[in-house]
């Protein structure tokens, strides 16, 4: 019987770390190198993500070896290597790293797709370096490179991380108007999070409507944001149950157990919100 590949060690690393079994995903790892295979660059990328957003920060730099990998690779770098050491430099907030792997495909290839910018483009949101953002963008678009809902992305979570929500939103609103794909469901999301914290009801329910024109309609997870805004508005959200119910919400949702009754006190009195199943927020 041949032994596993790299890419199925890879491929069954992602998913344990996709189920948060990072110890499952460990002693993959062990048995990958007992095999003599060592972690390329891609397969270090996804343990420091999933240990990142496992809460494993300090795991994450102890098993990130992307320093050493990148060195052997740097003489002759694949693109899926510099991506990979890229978003790797990111989740390990070493930004000046994850620029020089940028400029040293910029100086290999020097024809650079929107997914080379992307992968950079999120880095920069998610240290909310602003500044540097709009720089790559305009860089980007001097290029003549074309712009992609991946890109539209990470350009609305880099206006939103830096708290300039009204920015992030004409931004989607000049994807939707220029592009002939649609945004992504999370640049919506983003967006409308941000509004529900506000307890903004009137943005929360554009930004709902205009996911329904778009295609995006009957998911929990729209719901739950909307819903918020009219809890932090303190505002009954009167008729929210029938909206749910004509979007078959609930039918979605029957599988979790447990009827929570959501409400507040404003004015003096006592206003339900509305009556739903027990549901998590990932959706």
């Amino acid at each position: 019987m041949s032994k596993p590949s790299l890419f199925t060690y890879r491929l069954l690393i992602d998913t344990k770390g996709q189920s948060n079994d990072i110890a499952g995903m460990d002693q993959i790892v062990e048995t990958m190198k007992a095999e003599g295979i060592e972690p390329d660059l891609t397969t270090q990328a996804t343990l420091a993500r999933h240990y990142v957003s496992a809460g494993l920060k300090e795991k994450a730099e102890d098993a990130d070896e992307v320093g050493r990998v990148w060195k052997v690779c740097e003489s002759n770098p694949k693109v899926d290597e510099c991506l990979a050491a890229i978003e790797s430099w990111g989740k390990l907030n070493k930004v000046e790293e994850a620029e020089a792997v940028f400029d040293r495909m910029s100086n290999t290839w020097k024809k650079l797709s929107s997914k080379h910018y992307t992968a950079l483009l999120k880095v920069y949101a998610n240290h909310k370096l602003l500044a540097k953002g709009k720089n790559l963008v305009k860089r980007m678009g001097d290029s003549g490179c074309r712009i992609g809902p991946f890109t539209w992305d990470a350009l609305v979570k880099l206006y939103v991380e830096a708290g300039e929500v009204e920015k992030a939103d004409s931004i989607l609103q000049k994807a939707n108007q220029q592009n002939q794909m649609r945004p992504m469901f999370s640049s919506y999301m983003a967006i409308m999070d941000q509004y529900a914290k506000r307890g903004d009801i009137h943005n929360s329910e554009k930004m709902l409507h205009r996911m329904r024109q778009n295609g995006y309609m009957g998911r929990i997870r729209q719901f739950q944001a909307l819903i918020q805004a009219y809890i932090n508005a303190k505002v009954p959200a009167y008729g929210i149950r029938e909206r749910m119910k004509a979007d078959n919400i609930f039918s979605l949702i029957k599988q979790w157990q447990g009827n929570w009754l959501r409400s507040m006190r404003f004015g003096g009195r006592r206003c339900r919100i509305c009556w739903i199943e027990d549901f998590p927020m990932g959706q």
